[in-house]
């Protein structure tokens, strides 16, 4: 392994991370190194003014197949871009900068917002967000750390788990 990749975090296909300012403490992410966007499962997406500014307001179920627990958020938008899924569909997609906090190290990632209700994950990491900074392992899962239940629980005890 070169000294370059030596500082790099490795990862499996699957990881724990979290979005504080988000106040999302935990959701499962499918590390995509072929998307080139992250992006998170949101719903009742609504755009607004504050300070002159675009900001947008969302909800996130983060837990997969739970919609007891909902987060509700805001951040600054800071783009609005069309983005191809993987099944070739097109959709305009609302995009903020938040910080990503991933194996105890925290960083700023662009991710869009959309609903992947029917997708088997919350939340897609993909490549942008990846770069310079992780190594993935693609037969492992979870390598920074499993979220069982009872933590999940604690984590989100406003809610039900």
């Amino acid at each position: 392994m070169n000294q370059q990749n030596e500082s790099k975090m490795i990862i499996g296909c699957d990881e724990w991370c979290a979005f504080p300012s988000l106040n999302i403490p935990a959701i499962k992410a499918r590390v995509d190194s072929g998307a080139k966007t992250s992006s998170m499962h949101a719903i009742n997406i609504e755009r607004f003014s504050r300070n002159d500014e675009k900001w947008v307001r969302f909800e996130v179920h983060p837990l997969q197949k739970n919609r007891k627990v909902t987060v509700h958020c805001e951040a600054p938008l800071i783009d609005q871009r069309v983005i191809k899924s993987s099944s070739g569909d097109k959709e305009k997609r609302p995009v903020i900068c938040v910080p990503l906090s991933l194996g105890g190290t925290v960083w700023e990632v662009e991710v869009t917002l959309t609903n992947r209700d029917s997708m088997g994950y919350r939340m897609l990491l993909g490549r942008e967000a990846m770069n310079g900074r992780i190594l993935i392992d693609p037969e492992a899962i979870c390598l920074l750390g499993e979220q069982d239940k009872k933590t999940l629980q604690g984590l989100y005890s406003a809610t039900t788990v």
